[in-house]
């Protein structure tokens, strides 16, 4: 028992810093969007990798025409012509041909060799990038920005002495379920990672600006060639050069997505896989505080239960218990509280889910650790339909080509267009 005290202890010392953690992230929601906007709003290339349908893709791509933006261009970049992502993108283009400020072309970049295909497609398109563009914008497909997004995201790049600006996702499930919600938690964690302190952020590929002068100074080509994690990529590029990364609140961006408890998995494993090559400190950090939780929390309930059961006192384990678990909902408060400033089109959702995010978190930090261990066994990981072997970060495998889809399940989804 005193074991577990101490460990208990321990537990309720780091929950007291997260939970000061969580305020500070709801202070810096609220400083930000109380700023008065600038007007710096430079020529912008917005580059969007596609592949594969995903949920919501029409209505992701039709937000990027839609901004609120002087002067910008889309280009969307697929390895492959017959990516049935393009048909949406054609569809939509033609539906805002002439419409708004936004220019919009596609790219067919080919298969990558050396490197993952999202980079290789980026590596394409930033090559035809428009000569006027001031700033480079990356954006996934997965992701649905409100109108403001882009205005928002380039306008801290104004300080020539930033490195970058980036937003981050928020998954919101469409019609719930434990899988959806249980990667919304699990996600919202690193989401909260992200604040004021511009030296420890980092950027997120689905709403990154950076400035193409910045872009050229870091070698961001050369560094990008072997990679798999763009993200990554740029953020060791420019923690390299002390560059800092500013964390824009107004820039989280909804992902609008359900998954399944294997696809729960695997995005998961996947993530920490590439984190464990890319930081490996980040992925010591999760395994070791995962070795500590799980077993001390989880552990003590059996405690709990035990002693109860023998008629023996389980007062204190309760009440040790009681605190770490009431931390930890009140950190999440905080956090869904900041979402909630952000995410307005979404409340109605976001309440919804609110349960999941304010007491699952303990069952993330058990998958957590399962994603941790998995990815000290493999670094072999399926993205998109391409396995890749993990050497290094500048060392990329490709293991198996792409999977050919399946034409019924392609038109069945073709069909929620």
């Amino acid at each position: 028992m005193l074991v577990f005290y101490f460990f208990a202890s321990v537990l309720i010392f780091l929950g007291l810093l997260s939970l000061r953690g969580g305020f500070y992230y709801l202070a810096h929601f609220r400083r930000e969007l109380s700023k008065e906007e600038g007007d710096y709003a430079p020529r912008v290339t917005v580059i969007a990798p596609c592949r594969g349908l995903d949920q919501g893709l029409r209505e992701n791509i039709s937000a990027l025409f839609e901004q609120d933006y002087p002067s910008f261009e889309i280009i969307f970049v697929s390895d492959r012509e017959e990516d049935p992502a393009l048909l949406v993108v054609e569809e939509v283009r033609r539906k805002f041909s002439g419409a708004g400020p936004a220019e919009s072309r596609i790219i067919i970049a080919g298969q990558a060799r050396a490197c993952g295909q999202k980079v290789h497609n980026l590596l394409a398109a930033v090559r035809e990038a428009h000569t006027s563009s001031e700033v480079f914008v990356f954006v996934d497909t997965d992701a649905r920005p409100f109108k403001g997004w882009l205005r928002a995201l380039v306008r801290p790049l104004s300080d020539e002495t930033l490195g970058a600006a980036t937003g981050y996702r928020w998954f919101v499930p469409v019609r719930g379920g434990f899988s959806s919600r249980m990667r919304s938690v699990w996600n919202a964690s690193i989401a909260s990672a992200l604040g004021a302190s511009r030296d420890k952020n980092f950027c997120w590929g689905g709403s990154t600006a950076i400035r193409r002068e910045t872009f050229e100074r870091v070698g961001m080509i050369e560094r990008w060639h072997g990679a798999l994690s763009d993200d990554f990529a740029v953020t060791r590029a420019l923690q390299a050069l002390h560059l800092p990364i500013h964390f824009v609140p107004a820039c989280l961006t909804a992902s609008l997505e359900d998954c399944s408890f294997r696809e729960l998995l695997e995005f998961t494993t996947r993530q920490m896989k590439i984190t464990r090559v890319y930081a490996a400190h980040l992925w010591k950090a999760v395994l070791l505080s995962g070795l500590v939780f799980v077993p001390i929390f989880f552990g003590g309930i059996a405690i709990v239960a035990v002693r109860a059961a023998l008629g023996l006192s389980y007062a204190w384990p309760l009440a040790l218990l009681a605190i770490i678990y009431g931390l930890g909902v009140w950190k999440a408060w905080l956090r869904w509280r900041a979402v909630k400033l952000v995410l307005v089109g979404h409340d109605s959702l976001l309440r919804r889910d609110a349960f999941a995010q304010l007491f699952l978190w303990p069952l993330s930090t058990l998958l957590f650790l399962y994603n941790a261990m998995a990815a000290s066994l493999s670094r072999s990981i399926n993205w998109r339909g391409i396995t890749y072997e993990l050497r290094s970060p500048t060392e990329t495998i490709i293991k198996g080509g792409a999977r050919g889809e399946n034409s019924a399940e392609i038109e069945g989804i073709r069909q929620e267009f």
